[in-house]
């Protein structure tokens, strides 16, 4: 029997309490993760060691079942137009620039050992 628009018995709430079982995994997986901090440090540290990238991929990845993920969101005029046409950042020199200040910070010395 096909649902009737505006039929009163339409649950337009939709659910309102979690699943018991998806409840019960995420607060498992978060009882691991948080057992397993200081371990999970020492594994990054040696991750981060040989493959920095894959290291921080780890982390945004484990992140992500924490952390809500941010909506993007366009900000325009009323009309549409874009509001930051004009609009421009002077942060120093140019990088091609004798003015800019050279960085000589050594990372091979790097000690990630006590992350």
């Amino acid at each position: 029997m096909p649902f009737q628009k505006n039929d009163p018995r339409i649950n337009r709430k939709g659910r309102t309490t979690p699943n018991k079982s998806t409840k019960m995994m995420k607060e498992a997986f978060a009882m691991l993760v948080e057992n397993n901090l200081p371990n999970m440090t020492i594994w990054l540290a040696q991750i981060a060691a040989e493959d920095p990238a894959k290291a921080m991929d780890l982390v945004i990845k484990l992140s992500e079942r924490f952390v809500p993920a941010l909506a993007r969101t366009e900000v325009t005029a009323a009309d549409g137009e874009d509001l930051f046409k004009d609009l421009t950042f002077k942060f120093g020199p140019s990088i091609d620039s004798d003015k800019r200040v050279q960085d000589d910070t050594d990372y091979d010395d790097l000690d990630i050992t006590n992350i």
